[in-house]
């Protein structure tokens, strides 16, 4: 078990991939704390990872609120007296060309997806600097690296987020904190669940390896960076599209 009693925050952590980092990790021996918005969701997740023989807590917190974060953050160093991995997983999108989005749909993405990642980020930083140790895994996407028709909010949160990944490998490097993003392309998780066939062969034809990601994929290459595996690792930027990209 190579996570094994590695205290990790999960955000967004009840459906998709967020989910599927939670039963890697808990199947790897971490601490799973499993963070989203549902409740009942919350529960869930976390009595199938105990049932699974798993180390799970499960915490309702909005990304974007600070209480909700500063209250789980301390009830996790409380319990654990320590943090070892935060993933910065939960993401939203509101879709809209540039002359229909509006103000709040702009600003919701950009709450979640940017600020949110800030928030989780700075909430976790004083302990890890000062265990001398951490892994901070920020997901991104190939949205915030070439953009995407209809998204300039989402492509913008996640260009952010990588910034964000650079500057802070930067500060918290020397420290023993690692910091890296993940770049995931199409994945299979229900926010494909109303994409037209159509298009959804269109995306996997642009895809060299032909189909869209599977969950469990990203959420190997997470549990990778968070592990000693990737002691090594700073600063990067993995993109996990089957190559969209080349």
């Amino acid at each position: 078990m190579r996570m094994k009693d590695k205290v990790s925050i999960i955000t967004g952590s009840a459906n998709g991939i967020g989910l599927a980092a939670a039963r890697k990790f808990a199947a790897e021996g971490a601490v799973v704390i499993v963070c989203d918005l549902n409740t009942e969701l919350v529960e869930s997740v976390v009595a199938e990872l105990r049932a699974a023989g798993g180390q799970a807590d499960g915490y309702v917190v909005n990304v974007a609120d600070r209480v909700t974060i500063n209250a789980m953050v301390a009830a996790v160093k409380g319990k654990y007296g320590r943090i070892d991995v935060l993933v910065n997983n939960a993401g939203i999108t509101k879709d809209a060309r540039l002359v229909k989005m509006t103000e709040a749909q702009f600003d919701a993405v950009i709450n979640v997806n940017l600020k949110g990642v800030f928030n989780c980020t700075q909430a976790v930083a004083e302990t890890m600097l000062a265990q001398g140790s951490g892994s901070i895994i920020n997901t991104s996407s190939i949205a915030g690296t070439y953009g995407n028709f209809g998204q300039g909010n989402y492509a913008a949160s996640k260009a952010g987020v990588i910034g964000l990944t650079k500057t802070w490998a930067r500060e918290l490097g020397p420290k023993g904190v690692r910091v890296n993003a993940v770049v995931p392309g199409t994945v299979a998780t229900h926010i494909l669940d109303t994409v037209p066939e159509e298009i959804l062969n269109q995306i996997k034809q642009a895809c060299w390896l032909r189909r869209v990601g599977r969950p469990e994929e990203l959420a190997n290459v997470y549990a990778f960076l968070a592990s000693d595996e990737a002691s090594y690792v700073n600063g990067a930027t993995l993109e996990v599209s089957g190559g969209v990209s080349l």
